[in-house]
């Protein structure tokens, strides 16, 4: 009898744990945690951690358990298209904060598609990042096709350059920026001299003496901070001062520290604010300090901001399902037509192929190893 009414006992006591076990969810972090581009890449997955960290509670008074799963993709599609799929086969994973590269996130997004799982960007600025017309695909930040531009006037009304040399790294990313600098430059007047393709990371010997003959009074760089600040290492050791512009991939404390004592006269747009650039985010960067041992950077706000639409939009689903896990389509359908309100970067609500309505350019300067913001740039898309 009492063997009996012991497993009685037992057998009640793990329905009601059933009873009471919330229901996990999962959002996706996808970004580079290894390799050259990891400074970016971890900021950004760090930057979510923290979001959901905040959002726990929120979903727990509904029933749901909120996790983060972060994936590495190397800055590489072939990774981030695999990794993308492993994704897509967790059924707990509702959405993701995602990728840093253009060049991943376009076959990225692809691959998530016919699942529904939506993807909100806290870097990608290529135009066809979204000109696909993909129902997933959302970024919170400008496109190429503005940071182009801001870049160019830039280069030709605040440092009043004649002749540019532009680089570019051979990525999606890398190419369609230099594509809009150079269409804006020479709609400017501006002389282009070159816009050359390199997969080079560490001998740019033949490219600054090409450089040395043509004399620019500026060099454009669309590229990455890992081989754009051995190149600036170099072209100033070359004896070359001209000053060097690029776009937000040059956007890291990783540049200056490459680049050593050539760490002067650069400036690079930037679509990830500075932390002193954004009123609301002295505890946000007080917090990541605390909980990573690690400064934030604006690709660390970014994750955050881009985390927090996609936990609201979770919780919006939810709680139009009856406070019940949503499905991913009812997630991706909220992500889209949502209005995000509290964000350190102001207020989000995408168009109709996932383009913030609304965002901000910076320029920054690099001068002797130190980062400073030079101006803001306002921006829209085409398309409302």
């Amino acid at each position: 009898m009492k063997k009996t009414a012991l497993s009685l006992s037992v057998l009640a006591a793990l329905a009601l744990g059933s009873a009471s076990a919330q229901t996990t969810v999962k959002i996706a972090t996808l970004s580079p945690l290894s390799g050259g581009q990891s400074d970016l890449g971890t900021q950004i997955r760090n930057g979510a951690q923290l979001a959901v960290n905040e959002y726990k509670p929120l979903f727990k008074k509904i029933g749901l358990d909120l996790q983060l799963v972060a994936y590495d993709d190397q800055a590489d599609p072939a990774t981030g298209t695999a990794q993308a799929r492993k994704i897509a086969s967790d059924r707990q994973i509702l959405a993701v904060v995602g990728t840093l590269n253009s060049g991943v996130a376009i076959p990225s997004s692809a691959a998530l598609q016919p699942s529904h799982v939506a993807m909100v960007s806290p870097a990608n600025t290529a135009n066809q990042v979204t000109d696909r017309g993909l129902s997933n695909m959302n970024r919170i930040v400008a496109r190429d096709d503005a940071q182009g531009p801001a870049g160019a006037n830039f280069i030709a009304r605040t440092l009043k350059a004649k002749k540019v040399y532009i680089l570019n790294d051979k990525t999606a990313y890398g190419e369609g920026l230099a594509k809009e600098v150079e269409k804006a430059l020479k709609a400017d007047g501006v002389q282009v001299v070159a816009n050359e393709g390199t997969e080079e990371k560490s001998d740019f010997s033949s490219i600054i003496a090409k450089i040395k003959l043509q004399r620019p009074d500026a060099v454009y760089f669309g590229g990455i901070y890992n081989q754009v600040g051995v190149f600036i290492k170099q072209l100033r050791e070359a004896g070359i001062n001209a000053p060097v512009i690029g776009g937000d991939g040059l956007d890291s404390s990783e540049l200056a520290t490459i680049a050593g004592q050539g760490a002067n006269d650069i400036y690079f747009t930037t679509v990830a604010a500075p932390i002193e650039a954004l009123p609301a985010a002295k505890v946000f960067a007080t917090s990541f300090k605390q909980t990573f041992n690690d400064n934030a950077q604006g690709f660390g706000a970014f994750g955050y901001d881009a985390a927090k639409v996609v936990l609201q939009g979770i919780l919006d689903a939810a709680r139009a399902n009856g406070n019940k896990a949503p499905s991913r389509m009812q997630v991706e359908t909220a992500i889209r037509k949502g209005n995000f309100t509290g964000l350190l970067s102001g207020n989000v609500t995408f168009n109709s192929v996932g383009d913030r309505k609304s965002a901000t350019l910076y320029v920054m300067n690099v001068q002797g190893g130190k980062y400073k913001l030079a101006t803001t740039v306002p921006v829209k898309p085409a398309r409302q």
